[in-house]
C-alpha cells in the first residue's frame, strides 16, 4: 500500500504542473472504493488551485470544492500531456488544460471523492479522525507519550491505526520500531518516555529518508512522472525474513499482526 512517503512523493511530482489548470473533462472507469459523490459536469470548468496532502490523502483544491484522492492498496497517479487511451486498470481521468491526471488501480481500493469543502460531510468523514502529521511541528514527544499511556494495544497496531500519528504504515512502522529497539508486540502503555522519544525520532528519520529516495516501490508504485522509489533497497527488517540483521546478524523474523506481516530482529528489539 502506498504510505505517507509515496503519497507525498506523488504530490510533489505533479502539484506544480497541474496548478492553475482548467478542468476540461472527467472520465470514470470501473467503480472505486467510494463514488465520486457529484456529477462529472460539476468538475468541468473549475480551476485547480493547488494540491495538498493530509495523511495518505491527496487534496486537490478546486475553485469550487475539493477532490480527495486515496491510492488504496495498489493505486498510482500519472500526470502527462498525453497518456493515450486508458487501459484495463485506469479508473479515473481528470483532463485539464495542462494535462491528464490518471488513477491506475488494479485492486480498486483507491478512491476519488468530491466534497464541497474540507468542512463538507465526506471530507470530514475521511479526515476528521486522523492523527498529527509526523513531519510537522505538531508531532510532539510529550503529547505522543501521554497518548500512548492509555493504549493497551501493541505499538505496531497503534502506529498503523493513524489515530495518534498519520502515515506510518506497515513498512515504515517496522523500520522505525527496529531503529528504536522496540519489539512490535510491546503495548503502547508500557513504553517509557525515553523509549517513546527514541521512537519519535526514528519515525521522523525513517519517513524523511524515504522521501529523499522517492518512497518504496515494492510492487509497481511510481510517482506521477512514472519514477520508482528506492527505500526498499535499504530496509533493516521489512521483507527480510530469515536474512541476517544488518546490525547483529541474527535472522530476521516475521509474524502476523492484524493480518499484516511484521518483521523484526529478536535480538535488537527487546520488549
Amino acid at each position: 500500500m502506498p504510505e505517507l512517503p509515496e503519497v507525498e512523493v506523488t504530490r510533489l511530482s505533479f502539484a506544480d504542473r497541474i496548478q492553475g489548470a482548467l478542468v476540461l473533462g472527467v472520465r470514470l472507469g470501473k467503480p472505486l472504493r467510494w463514488p465520486l459523490s457529484c456529477k462529472d459536469s460539476r468538475l468541468i470548468g473549475q480551476r485547480v488551485l493547488g494540491v495538498r496532502r493530509r495523511g495518505k490523502y491527496l487534496l486537490i483544491d478546486l475553485s469550487e470544492g475539493l477532490l480527495l484522492i486515496h491510492l488504496g492498496m495498489s493505486g498510482a497517479l500519472r500526470f502527462e500531456a498525453d497518456l493515450g487511451e486508458p487501459k484495463l486498470h485506469d479508473h479515473f481521468d481528470l483532463v485539464t488544460s495542462h494535462g491528464t491526471l490518471r488513477l491506475h488501480d488494479p485492486r480498486r481500493f483507491g478512491a476519488v471523492v468530491f466534497s464541497e469543502s474540507e468542512q463538507g460531510q465526506m471530507a470530514q468523514k475521511l479526515l476528521s479522525n486522523l492523527g498529527v502529521e509526523p513531519l510537522e511541528g505538531s508531532f510532539e514527544i510529550d503529547v505522543f507519550h501521554k497518548a500512548l499511556r492509555s493504549k493497551k494495544a501493541s505499538i505496531k497496531q497503534i502506529l498503523l491505526s493513524g489515530q495518534l500519528v498519520v502515515g506510518v504504515g506497515n513498512i515504515y512502522a517496522s523500520e522505525a520500531l527496529f531503529l528504536s529497539g522496540i519489539r512490535p508486540t510491546t503495548r503502547g502503555a508500557a513504553l517509557s518516555k525515553p523509549r517513546v522519544a527514541k521512537l519519535h525520532a526514528s519515525i521522523v528519520q525513517v519517513l524523511t529518508r524515504a522521501l529523499e529516495v522517492g518512497g518504496s516501490s515494492l510492487r509497481d508504485f511510481s510517482n506521477a512522472k512514472g519514477e520508482s522509489g528506492y527505500f526498499q533497497l535499504e530496509t533493516f527488517v521489512y521483507d527480510r525474513e530469515k536474512e541476517p540483521c544488518r546490525v547483529c546478524l541474527t535472522p530476521i523474523k516475521m509474524m502476523r499482526q492484524g493480518q499484516r506481516s511484521t518483521f523484526y530482529c529478536p535480538q535488537c528489539q527487546k520488549r
